[in-house]
């Protein structure tokens, strides 16, 4: 039914342990899922064989040694078994309503981009995935969890094909995300916020890895690269312009900014006319 796909950091200390946390966790999904690691990084191809996942280690890097998003979404597209795809963070732990969302989805029969804010915890340690690992979980997150805005994604679900070019973003770094759900809404596909229906699970960690970031990945020169390929004039897109909401019941449109933006558009272009 779906691909899920990611490009993981060296799998040293505890940015290892979280990365297994939510492979492991993917590998539970049902109806089970195609999982594919990219990347040449330590510990990662011992990872894949460990948790049974594929692995692909050659992809495009810029100057900094970082993976280009480009080069890693075409191929995920020319190797996936399904035609439902996710490109997934990897220190994100899915459950079951993740999928039972998907399925709600899929069943509308349309081009989709199905997103949702994640709930930040700390977890330094390897989960125990045993009998009853999601509802204590649930308790858990809801205990110590941190719900994050709007423009904090992790998980973009999407049918094949739906990008078309995808420009040579770092990955890690600040604005592709938003290019996703502003270019999904260019090609006129249903934005979905299923924040209401999905908890994504992140576990926290800090920005080490990042060589050339000040203080993190939202700083720097691959994060001032990004945002040029992005448009520096262009509006931040966030799930505050997703056009459908999920919510456990149903299945509704959004009252998003895009939308509001596009009324007001249109209210003063007819009184301008009406005026005339």
């Amino acid at each position: 039914m779906l691909t899920l796909f990611t490009m993981p950091k060296p799998f040293r200390g505890y940015i290892g342990t979280i990365q297994r946390n939510a492979i492991k966790s993917w590998t539970l999904l049902r109806p089970e899922c195609e999982v594919i690691l990219f990347g040449d990084e330590e510990g990662v191809a011992e990872a894949a064989r460990e948790l049974n996942v594929k692995h692909v280690p050659s992809v495009e890097r810029n100057s900094y040694g970082t993976p280009l998003l480009d080069d890693m979404f075409e191929q995920a597209e020319k190797i996936a078994s399904n035609d439902l795809m996710c490109f997934v963070n990897c220190d994100i732990i899915l459950m079951d309503d993740f999928m039972a969302a998907l399925e709600r989805v899929n069943g509308v029969k349309r081009r989709f981009l199905m997103c949702g804010r994640r709930w930040n915890v700390d977890i330094m340690e390897p989960y125990d995935f045993s009998e009853g690992w999601e509802g204590r979980m649930r308790e858990f997150v809801k205990a110590t969890g941190k719900l994050v805005p709007p423009n904090s994604i992790d998980f973009f679900v999407y049918p094949r094909g739906l990008w078309g070019n995808v420009p040579a973003f770092a990955i890690g770094r600040p604005r592709y995300d938003n290019w996703m759900i502003y270019i999904a809404l260019d090609r006129g596909a249903m934005v979905i916020d299923a924040t209401s229906a999905v908890m994504s699970v992140h576990q926290n960690h800090d920005y080490s890895h990042v060589p050339q970031g000040k203080n993190n990945s939202w700083e720097g020169p691959e994060a001032e690269a990004n945002k040029d390929l992005y448009g520096r004039e262009k509006p931040l897109y966030s799930l505050m312009d997703a056009s459908y909401a999920l919510t456990e019941s149903s299945l509704r449109r959004a009252v998003s900014v895009t939308s509001v933006k596009h009324m007001v558009q249109k209210f003063f272009h007819h009184k301008f006319i009406f005026k005339g």
